[in-house]
């Protein structure tokens, strides 16, 4: 699959943030000596008062909104009050840096950029920015959720006027940006109407096929990354370091009917000009950036921000190329020649040329040292780790506070430079097969003279402040024994600790998310899949039989050979799946006569299938289905399909 941040992390967290917990259960809420030591370092090191930035952040400030935004179920999807606690000083509890930024992401409601210029922030992750055309308002990413999306535009309608939208622009191919485009246009609407819509190359592809593959993994690992699970205080969820939070709605899409393939290509949208560049392969694989030359203006998409961002990034994708964002960034200092703002579709935008070329120039050269800095210790012979202890970046940059790592960081970008390029083998024999975690972690435990002895010398190095080594210690105390409840509350105290101290939100969200989970336990079901029905309908049926192959279990299958044919009768569109030798392959193409059996139904009820709307009983039922051939051939093999639950363990096993 591609390299793509994930949709169904990002668009609908749905069972972690129902499940939200409203207390972290045996917290003390104390950060240890070495905490506060670090906290007042940092309060030293840099101007975190920063007015610079507040006045941005605050600057054109129209309304703010009020109370909750619900679905048609009554559930909450976005609170604007969640956050209140949020003000001036920083807790104990929160690396004081970290808590700057959750202050900025806290500014939230209708923002006039400039002339003709708005964005909502604060809604959802992301940022919504309009446009005013010359018959209606042009819709610059629809952020996560339709709730959230139709949320947005209606308040902005309330201080702007009841205007159409008469164009809707993705920047790029991450759900926070398009998930909510059904709730700013109607599909028959947008096509009767003949409302552009517009995208850079490879968008529909990328936005469609991230997730189905890798989906339930990412999912999983994306609700530590934005601690959907924690509760929102100063012990738990301050911010995400792009935005306060993920909203977690019904996720659609409407597909472009205008696609930006060039290097640069110039459209008139509703009266106003753009000159759209295209940066695929930077933030996300499908991605542009845009000017706005009549109005002196800049979007900068995801390609720039007011924090470092992700080369690798935790909830798990492929790496991202270094050298290609720093190019794009580049080449940016071009195209923003004659801009008075640069706005992105995360926080606040940046005035001023002078502003402007040092905020570009700062995040290009924080990447290019990242990656040559870390190539260079690679070259000397230095591994992932190392240089991930020893590397800092210059005072120049480190003084700079919009790349402070408060989404991605300095350690783990070295360690996606060397992933890139050197894979994860660091060529030290030891490390070419070592044992698994649970049986290395037994071999450990045994070695130390057992879990109290681990527990014992853990307790010493918690004490000590050294939470890195408790947490060390105790991952293979627990590893190798999960219900030995000492080791379960020390490590939670331990990542509590690190969490604390840490600068970065998804850091703080990962140490603290493990905290609960050893302290509460996992989610109970995982995310519902029905949410995403309106974006998995411009799924292509490939991109489901891809996962469906890689969710064989092929030591049921054995020796068994099957021959299926799948045809999906409204969309003219029929598939050949053969298993064989534990491998499930699939070609498009007509039925094979021979077939075990033929499975022809609908695309929307193979959607339903996929989505846990539809059973075994309903496909024996429905009028939408028809089998010819062996039903019970049919039935072995769908058997033989693993339907993973989204709840794996993480911090236990």
């Amino acid at each position: 699959m591609r390299n793509v941040p994930l949709i169904l992390a990002l668009a609908a967290l749905l069972a972690a943030g129902c499940s939200r917990a409203p207390e972290l259960p045996g917290s003390s809420g104390q950060p240890g000596s070495v905490v506060q030591q670090i906290h007042a370092d940092a309060a030293k090191a840099a101007d975190l008062s920063d007015p610079a930035s507040f006045a941005d952040a605050r600057r054109g400030f129209v309304a703010a909104p009020e109370g909750q935004i619900l679905d048609a179920e009554g559930r909450v999807i976005w609170d604007f009050e969640a956050f209140d606690f949020i003000d001036d000083d920083a807790p104990p509890t929160v690396h004081p840096s970290l808590w700057r930024q959750a202050r900025l992401n806290n500014h939230i409601g209708l923002f006039q950029v400039s002339e003709r210029i708005w964005q909502v922030r604060g809604f959802d992750l992301a940022n919504m920015t309009l446009i005013e055309g010359d018959t209606g308002l042009i819709v610059v990413d629809a952020l996560t959720a339709r709730e959230t999306a139709a949320a947005a535009l209606a308040f902005a309608r309330q201080h702007l006027g009841d205007r159409p939208v008469s164009a809707l622009i993705y920047t790029h191919s991450h759900a926070d940006h398009f998930g909510g485009a059904l709730g700013v246009l109607d599909p028959e609407d947008a096509k009767s109407r003949q409302v552009p819509v517009v995208a850079p190359a490879g968008f529909l592809e990328e936005a469609t096929s991230e997730n189905v593959l890798m989906g339930t993994a990412m999912v999983r690992r994306a609700a530590y990354m934005y601690g959907s699970r924690l509760p929102r205080s100063p012990q738990g969820l301050v911010d995400t370091g792009l935005g306060k939070a993920v909203a977690f709605g019904r996720v659609g899409l409407l597909p472009p009917t205008d696609v930006i393939q060039g290097q640069s290509e110039e459209r008139l949208l509703d009266g106003v000009r753009f000159v759209f560049h295209n940066v695929p392969g930077s933030e996300a694989p499908s991605e542009f950036t845009f000017a706005l030359p009549d109005l002196k203006a800049y979007c900068g998409a995801e390609l720039m921000g007011h924090t470092l961002h992700n080369l690798y990034t935790l909830r798990g994708a492929k790496v991202r190329d270094a050298l290609k964002w720093t190019r794009y960034l580049d080449e940016a200092l071009g195209h923003v020649a004659g801009a008075e703002v640069v706005f992105n579709q995360h926080h606040w935008p940046v005035w001023g040329e002078a502003g402007i070329r040092d905020f570009i120039e700062k995040q290009r050269d924080t990447y290019k040292f990242i990656h040559d800095q870390t190539v260079r210790r690679m070259n000397a012979g230095q591994n992932a780790a190392e240089i991930a202890e020893t590397l800092a970046l210059p005072d120049a940059l480190q003084d700079h506070l919009n790349v402070r790592g408060y989404y991605g960081t300095v350690r783990h970008n070295v360690k996606a430079v060397y992933q890139f390029y050197l894979g994860w083998f660091d060529a030290h024999p030891a490390n070419l097969d070592p044992h698994p975690p649970v049986a290395a972690a037994q071999r450990y435990v045994a070695a130390l003279g057992g879990p109290e002895a681990v527990v014992a010398k853990a307790q010493a190095a918690y004490d000590g402040g050294d939470y890195r080594w408790a947490s060390e210690l105790l991952k293979h105390a627990v590893y190798a024994d999960s219900d030995h409840a000492a080791a379960r509350e020390l490590l939670a105290q331990s990542f509590e600790q690190l969490g604390y101290a840490s600068e970065s939100s998804t850091w703080r969200n990962f140490y603290l998310s493990g905290a609960l989970e050893l302290r509460v336990g996992g989610p109970e079901t995982g995310m519902d899949r029905a949410t995403m029905i309106d974006l998995l309908t411009h799924t292509p049926g490939e991109r489901f039989l891809e996962a469906m192959a890689a969710s064989l279990d092929a030591e049921a299958a054995g020796d068994l050979a099957l021959t299926i044919n799948l045809v999906f009768a409204d969309q003219n569109e029929s598939h050949v799946l053969r298993l064989a030798n534990g491998v499930l392959h699939h070609r498009q193409g007509a039925p094979d006569p021979e077939a075990n059996a033929t499975l022809t139904l609908s695309k929307a009820f193979f959607l339903r299938m996929v989505t846990g709307g539809a059973g075994a009983a309903d496909l024996l039922t429905s009028d939408e289905v028809e089998i010819t051939g062996s039903t019970i051939d049919l039935g072995r093999f769908l058997r033989l399909i693993d339907k993973p639950a989204g709840t794996f363990p993480i911090v236990t096993r």
